[in-house]
């Protein structure tokens, strides 16, 4: 089973409003295991750095320069996700500005049915608790003292190790094989239990002489009508 991690980075909140994609940080897992691949593109946005946008991602006009407009990398990004769930932690938001992306090139928008939201599971699971990303780091106690800056590719490496705790733990469905490690990298040992001789369950002699001894006793037994 092939997921996508995905996170985005912004001019602002609402693609209504105008703000554009400044950068996309994807990987990639198999049966929730991550394969080392990933996706990572900063966008040139053609408007202005709002400044506090640029408080949250560090990421300047500057910067943005020299790097391609959405048009130019949309067919790699697209490529790299295929038709693979992407796991998104608030997919609403990242989804509306991916879609205005692609509809501005004229491209077909992607499914919100091919998304797993984090931020939902994390609210049914924990309802009523913190659902933001930094809190279920601290949460499931997942180093994340890098994130100085939010950065898309960071934040999905982040987010996938959420994931991977919100549906059930590091393991999924507790199948170990001889290479997986423990929380601290380390390989499982197996554990050695003592061969014992299996238990006598067969009557002795006396236990049968004494068994018949006492049917005879009993008058008009069922079993002889």
């Amino acid at each position: 089973m092939r997921e996508i991690v995905l996170d985005t980075e912004t001019t602002g909140l609402s693609p209504r409003e105008g703000h554009r994609i400044v950068e996309i940080g994807c990987l990639e897992l198999i049966n929730h295991v991550s394969t080392g691949e990933n996706y990572h593109q900063y966008i040139r946005p053609d408007i202005p750095m709002p400044s506090g946008a640029q408080d949250v991602h560090g990421l300047s006009d500057e910067f943005l320069a020299d790097k391609p407009p959405f048009e130019d990398i949309a067919e790699a990004f697209l490529a790299f996700v295929g038709e693979a769930p992407m796991v998104i932690h608030n997919a609403t938001f990242d989804m509306s500005f991916i879609n205005a992306e692609l509809v501005r090139i004229s491209r077909a928008p992607l499914p919100t049915s091919q998304t797993i939201d984090t931020v939902s599971i994390a609210r049914t699971k924990f309802p009523g608790s913190p659902a933001s990303l930094d809190a279920l780091c601290r949460r499931f106690d997942i180093d994340n003292s890098a994130r100085t800056f939010h950065g898309a590719l960071l934040d999905a490496e982040l987010l996938a190790e959420v994931y991977l705790e919100l549906i059930g733990g590091r393991q999924p469905g507790l199948v170990l094989d001889a290479e997986s490690g423990g929380r601290d990298g380390k390989a499982a040992k197996a554990v050695e239990r003592e061969a014992r001789a299996p238990r006598p369950h067969t009557a002795s002699e006396d236990e049968l002489s004494r068994h018949k001894w006492f049917l005879e006793k009993i008058k008009d037994p069922l079993w002889t009508r």
